[in-house]
């Protein structure tokens, strides 16, 4: 943590779901309060799991970490600053206005652009607002999912331009009065972006190839944003105890391997490698020890029993998705917890099954094509939902339809309606929808983005419904029963996809929660990349094996009514033959 030394005033930690983000940003904030200085830890994830790594319970606003002097750490809940903005607009004309004025202004306020903006609104006052932080040396920021945090990190730019070029003083949200007067905010959240004196964007990575690519792609996005101050955290890089385990080799081969190929784009970043610890970095004890000296790390094993019970594989879970013969299946949990390999796996088994199957994908940081290997299944087709897109098919669309009998100025003013930022995120609602109800002829397997951009996504159903229907000129069929057809068991099922660690599998439950509230219940739990099935030997690994059996329990006694479990693979899942041996669960490897 030696980049700590010369750390800027803000920094960012972003990358790829389940790289160790949250654990970064929080050692990384510890480890500055401890030398004295006065830190503020934000998380800008819509599924924040902060209050469980710090053990504190978090709010909308700066909280002191009793166990940490000089720390505070805070959650932008996007419906709690949807709450106060709301109020900061429509307050001041109660009283003044009519009831029924007011109720109007409450209800165009009450949209998904609204729930955007307010979230928006206070990471600007953090980042652009020096004044609103400046009793703090630090604000570190620990974000969402890479797709989702360069949405945010984009936005101050899109706002601006949307803002400034506007002539006719509307949007999404109602009158653009109120946002006129952030402007300056915005033109300083951009600035302080792009000034490497003040900030740092950490882009946190496994060894894997898939969040070296991320990692890649992201630092060419912010770039482009002028953000061009990066650094490198290499995260859980494991070392063999010895050569005799060839499950610990095997890992330390794929990690050297993914670490050798690394994108060239990222290979001259300053770079912190930080080694993989069996027991996960959970609470501030653990957190204060990461990229020091690990001389205590690896206990003696000799006492621990082998493991000889544990769930079972895919392969039933396959019998009972194909016996309906349609619908939809969705792959749906953190980030990281690999979703889209079970998605793509259950895919490939149905179509060779003889089924029609199209496999796609509603995550913006997508890698469904890369782990197909591009290779040819008959019955099989593979596509993504491509915001760029949608949004500019949308826009046609809306055009032509709603805007066909306009005059000038009113097309004009539609044009400028679609200009809005939130057009994508109606475009990407959508194109779901319309995904969705392709199941009816036959199966649509959807890899979905990390969960707090998918509970959004199922959260603002309504919310889009209503603007669908006010931009265009009537409700598509696939929207209109979007609802029903998620809330049909025998027509949509969820697999909830997680790892065997605490922060995933408690994730998920609360994803699990939020689907109930949505009248949505789970087909079964799928526990990806276990250990417990093979014969390790190697200290680090086998403590890390018995690490996995509590959370695994408690999924299986008091989380779901069916689980899957899916072993580590040695050689990466990905192509047709591997994505056979993840629903085989089969390794010559296992006990």
């Amino acid at each position: 943590m030696r980049y700590l030394n010369k750390a800027t005033r803000n920094l960012f930690f972003t990358g790829k779901g389940g790289v160790g983000k949250t654990s970064m940003a929080c050692a990384a904030a510890i480890q500055l309060a401890d030398r004295g200085l006065q830190v503020l830890l934000v998380s800008t994830d819509p599924a924040s799991n902060l209050d469980e790594v710090l053990g504190t319970k978090l709010g909308n606003h700066p909280t002191p970490i009793e166990s940490v002097p000089n720390l505070f750490a805070m959650n932008l809940d996007p419906e709690a600053a949807a709450k106060e903005y709301r109020e900061r607009m429509v307050g001041p004309y109660r009283g003044v206005l009519p009831d029924a004025a007011v109720r109007s202004m409450e209800e165009q306020f009450s949209g998904s652009c609204t729930l955007e903006i307010a979230a928006f609104d206070e990471f600007s006052k953090l980042l652009g607002d020096k004044q609103a932080t400046s009793e703090f040396d630090h604000v570190i920021f620990d974000t969402a999912p890479t797709g989702h945090t360069l949405r945010l990190l984009t936005l101050p730019s899109a706002w601006s331009g949307f803002i400034e070029n506007n002539t006719t003083g509307t949007s999404c949200m109602g009158p653009l009065a109120g946002l006129q007067a952030q402007t300056l905010l915005y033109k300083h959240t951009v600035e302080a972006l792009a000034d490497s004196n003040s900030t740092t964007l950490v882009l946190v990575t496994r060894p894997e190839p898939s969040a070296f690519r991320e990692a890649a792609r992201t630092s060419v996005e912010l770039q482009n944003l002028g953000v061009n101050n990066l650094h490198l955290i290499v995260n859980g890089v494991f070392t063999a105890n010895s050569t005799d385990d060839p499950i610990a080799t095997a890992m330390q081969i794929r990690g050297n391997d993914a670490i050798a190929a690394m994108p060239d784009s990222i290979r001259g970043f300053e770079r912190t490698t930080i080694p993989l610890t069996w027991d996960g970095l959970m609470g501030v004890d653990s957190l204060r020890k990461v990229g020091k000296p690990a001389a205590d790390r690896v206990d003696d094993d000799n006492d621990l029993p082998l493991i000889d019970s544990y769930p079972e594989g895919l392969g039933s879970l396959i019998d009972d998705l194909a016996a309906t013969g349609h619908g939809v299946i969705l792959a749906m949990g953190k980030g990281g917890v690999g979703k889209t390999t079970v998605a793509a796996a259950v895919a490939v088994a149905l179509a060779e099954r003889g089924f029609d199957v199209h496999l796609s994908t509603t995550d913006p940081a997508a890698h469904i094509a890369a782990t197909i290997a591009a290779e040819d299944l008959s019955g099989l087709t593979v596509g993504r939902i491509d915001p760029a897109k949608e949004t500019a098919d949308y826009t046609d669309e809306v055009l032509q339809t709603a805007g066909g009998d306009l005059d000038a100025e009113g097309k004009a003013l539609l044009e400028e309606d679609l200009r809005s930022p939130c057009t994508e995120e109606i475009a990407v609602f959508r194109a779901f929808a319309k995904a969705v109800s392709a199941g009816t002829n036959g199966f649509v397997v959807l890899d979905t983005a990390p969960t707090g951009h998918t509970i959004l996504l199922l959260d603002s159903a309504l919310a889009y419904h209503r603007e669908v229907t006010r931009q265009a000129s009537g409700m598509p069929e696939s929207v209109e029963n979007l609802l029903p057809r998620l809330r049909d068991p025998e027509f949509t099922r969820v697999l909830v996809v997680t790892l065997p660690e605490a922060t995933p599998v408690h994730e998920a439950a609360k994803l699990q929660q939020d689907l109930r509230r949505a009248e949505i219940e789970p087909f079964a739990w799928v526990i990806n990349q276990s250990l417990v099935q093979l014969a390790v030997t190697d200290p680090t690994l086998r403590r890390r094996q018995h690490h996995e059996l509590p959370f695994i329990d408690e999924v299986k006694s008091s989380l779901a009514s069916r689980v899957a479990l899916i072993p580590w693979q040695a050689v990466p899942p990905v192509g047709l033959a591997g994505l056979r041996r993840v629903v085989g669960s089969n390794s010559s490897l296992t006990h």
